[in-house]
């Protein structure tokens, strides 16, 4: 038994070493081809209006004539020497818009890795995107047209840099970008700290492996050339290595103010964010839109059914079609929603599945819709891509299929009321709750459920982002969570004929509680003829906060989308 279980560490070693090498081989291969058609720089030190210096990439055609460009900031890793988690992407994002005639250039945030300054998420000025776009378009090799794009954090930068209108910011394409999003009404989330005046957990579990530790973080001197630089990030990678942690287990502890603490993880934003209220004066000084501010970009933005604030960004797409003061910028907003999770759209297949669920065939060509974008808006090119681009492209779960609207929600949609209804036993699926299309008489009783926060009801599936081994996103059979009697639960007949639903979803509540505050979940379920439960959307709200809000700013509600 000793030798046997030897040979499998061994065997176990060699699989790992193995899938490291093809890994790198793989990156290797991609940088050859780049090096074939492109001139590469590496670590030059784009110059702020303050004097910070940001460290950027630059791959461009071997041309003598200017051409647009692709602009991607970033906080993560992208060095191609260490082992950087976007070096990959960084090598394949650069050879796929080299080759289409375009220069690609990623930067790192200010304060992240070899970029100078002091990091804060989407805190540091919106006016290091416009000084990139300024000093982009004043470079020989540029055709004074740049498009911006990414996907999560790569994207959430884009839009309060949009509301300054550089007249070089022709174009862009924000996937998942959520976090970039503060308030637009109803939705006041700033950028997904919370939810219904509760916070969210994910930017915890975010934050433990992405906020910078100012006792930790090496710096160069001003006099580095970007030649000592690319040499030094051959070996020094300024890549943290964090430990581990069980985040199902860590996000239990409180206070939550403490939870990297308790992990013993560095010290920075996550300390002075945590005791933000969500309207407190310091989102409003950073880099999050809002709806106050303005927005000059044609924008092709992407969306997924199980992603973080999924309400917000579309809130965000129809507020600018709404609300921008130029008719250009107005009629150029596009919108496609996928059935996918955070940032996996290209992650779809024939047989896409989300969680346990199946959800069909929901591929689409993302680089061919991209580039189709950026070819009109940064090369000129007549390829008719206003008018085959729908203005909104969803996906429908269930009859599995992409469907087109010129509005959100579609026009032939019809707002339909169902009414919570039991005998005052709605406690689990055995209970007597019912969801009905007609309220039942006035002398209901009440239902009721005890809430012990030694035993807290868990999410389980939904659209979460980023929270590590806690919650694992997608459609999950709820049945097992339905059984608990601290949740109450009403379900409609069974449906003679397929219903689809699309458009938004409110819930409206009557509710007390004996205790100070209370979060109240809602939680809406597609119920197979099997008996498993779907999850396909979710939201939360904490009454005291959303009070406190409604007086303060106006917020009236809550918005589920699904």
């Amino acid at each position: 038994m000793k030798n046997l279980s030897s040979l499998a560490g061994r065997l176990v070693v060699l699989v790992l070493y193995f899938t490291h090498y093809a890994h790198a081989q793989v990156q290797e291969d991609i940088l050859k081809k780049l090096q074939e058609i492109a001139i590469i720089e590496q670590k030059v030190m784009m110059p702020m209006r303050d004097g910070v210096r940001l460290a950027t990439d630059i791959y461009r055609p071997k041309t003598d004539k200017p051409v647009p460009i692709i602009f991607s900031k970033t906080p993560y890793n992208f060095n191609a020497w260490g082992d950087g988690e976007l070096r990959q992407n960084s090598y394949q994002g650069a050879l796929d818009a080299v080759k289409r005639g375009y220069a690609y250039v990623v930067q790192n945030e200010r304060g992240k890795f070899f970029s100078e300054g002091d990091w804060d998420i989407l805190g540091p000025p919106t006016t290091d995107g416009y000084d990139a776009f300024s000093w982009m378009a004043k470079q020989p090799w540029s055709n004074g047209k740049i498009g911006t794009l990414g996907c999560s954090s790569t994207a959430e930068w884009q839009m309060a840099v949009a509301a300054l209108d550089h007249p070089a910011h022709a174009a862009m394409v924000p996937m998942s970008y959520g976090a970039g999003v503060g308030r637009v009404a109803p939705f006041m989330e700033q950028g997904n700290w919370y939810r219904g005046g509760a916070q969210q957990m994910l930017f915890t579990t975010w934050l433990y492996g992405t906020q910078v530790d100012a006792l930790a973080r090496p710096l160069f001197p001003k006099t580095a050339s970007s030649e000592d630089l690319t040499r030094v990030s051959r070996f020094y990678d300024l890549a943290p290595e964090m430990p581990k942690v069980d985040w199902a287990q860590g996000l239990k502890y409180l206070p939550v103010q403490d939870i990297i603490k308790n992990v013993n993880g560095a010290k920075g934003v996550y300390e002075k964010m945590i005791v933000r209220k969500p309207n407190d004066p310091e989102w409003y000084k950073g880099g999050l839109y809002h709806d106050n501010m303005p927005f000059g970009v044609p924008s092709y933005w992407f969306a997924s059914w199980y992603d973080v604030s999924t309400g917000p960004n579309i809130a965000l797409f129809n507020h600018v079609r709404k609300n921008a003061t130029d008719p250009q910028i107005r009629d150029n907003q596009f919108l496609v929603i996928a059935p996918t999770l955070h940032c996996a759209y290209k992650r779809a297949t024939a047989n896409t599945v989300v969680g346990e669920r199946s959800v069909g065939d929901a591929r689409l060509d993302y680089d061919a819709l991209t580039y189709g974008w950026f070819d009109y808006w940064l090369k000129g090119e007549n390829n008719d891509v206003l008018k085959n681009t729908p203005r909104v492209r969803y996906y429908t779960m269930g009859s599995n299929k992409w469907q087109t609207s010129d509005t959100w929600p579609p026009a032939t949609s019809e707002m339909t009321t169902y009414y919570l209804s039991s005998g005052g036993h709605a406690n689990s699926l055995y209970g007597d709750g019912k969801l009905t299309p007609k309220p039942s008489g006035k002398d209901e009783k009440p239902d009721l459920f005890a809430y012990d926060p030694a035993y807290p009801v868990p999410s389980y599936g939904g659209n979460v982002c980023c929270t590590g081994t806690a919650i694992q996103g997608g459609a999950f059979d709820q049945h097992q969570m339905e059984a608990r009697q601290d949740i109450l639960v009403y379900t409609t007949e069974p449906f003679a004929n397929g219903v689809e639903l699309t458009g938004s979803i409110e819930s409206t509540l009557y509710v007390s509680s004996d205790a100070k505050d209370t979060d109240f979940t809602v939680k809406l379920i597609d119920v197979y003829p099997d008996g498993k439960a779907y999850n396909l959307d979710e939201t939360i709200l904490r009454p005291a906060t959303a009070m406190a809000l409604r007086k303060k700013s106006g917020w009236i509600r809550e918005k589920c989308i699904s």
